[in-house]
């Protein structure tokens, strides 16, 4: 369930454009809307650092106190951020019910080291899932330990949280584990040296 801390007081804005987003942001805080459910839209502003430190945690779920009016328990739905400056200028945020299920994207983390001279290659950083919106995982642990060359990981190889139900192709390639390029080819090299070092010895022999 929602907490203390991820607890947010909101103003109702009634200013916009970009002049207005400007002045919001200048004052320390974010603009948003909040909708879903079959509301109509709420335009508020939120406080830009405690937010900020919130929106550190993949798919924050933020309980929204509008002044003057009710809760809401909010899913962050969309971030916009300046391209350049990476200073958030947006927020959607969906309104959630408690157990109610959604479909997220939740970050793989990776754990352990593969066998000495491979390497772990991730190649999907996020595997969806259907999840309640207030039990939604920081991230989904894989364990890589002593993993061997050619050892593939699967969506289907997770071990997901309580309730949690996979939403992505069961095989689903997220993890190759193989050797370096560059480490391969220098095994090829001393291969072949090798080779002509027998061959020559042989020759020597002969």
């Amino acid at each position: 369930m929602a907490d203390e801390s991820n607890k947010v007081v909101a103003e109702v804005r009634d200013s916009f454009g970009k002049g207005a987003a400007r002045k919001i942001r200048a004052a320390g805080k974010i603009p948003a809307v909040i909708y879903g459910h079959g509301t109509e839209p709420v335009h508020v502003t939120l406080p830009a650092h405690q937010v900020g430190l919130l929106l550190r945690k993949a798919n924050a779920v933020l309980d929204i106190e509008i002044q003057g009016g009710k809760n809401q328990l909010t899913l962050v739905k969309d971030v916009q951020k300046d391209p350049v400056l990476q200073i958030i200028e947006h927020l959607d945020l969906i309104i959630v019910r408690s157990g109610e299920k959604v479909s997220v994207e939740v970050p793989v983390h990776v754990l352990g080291d593969t066998y000495p001279g491979t390497i772990a290659v991730l190649d999907v950083n996020t595997l969806r899932l259907e999840v309640e919106a207030t039990h939604i995982p920081e991230n989904i642990v894989l364990d890589v330990t002593d993993a061997v060359e050619g050892t593939q990981f699967h969506a289907k190889d997770f071990t997901l949280p309580k309730g949690a139900v996979l939403a992505e192709d069961e095989d689903l390639l997220i993890l190759n584990v193989m050797i370096p390029a560059a480490a391969r080819g220098e095994e090829e090299e001393a291969a072949e040296a090798a080779a002509v070092a027998e061959e020559a010895s042989a020759e020597a022999a002969e």
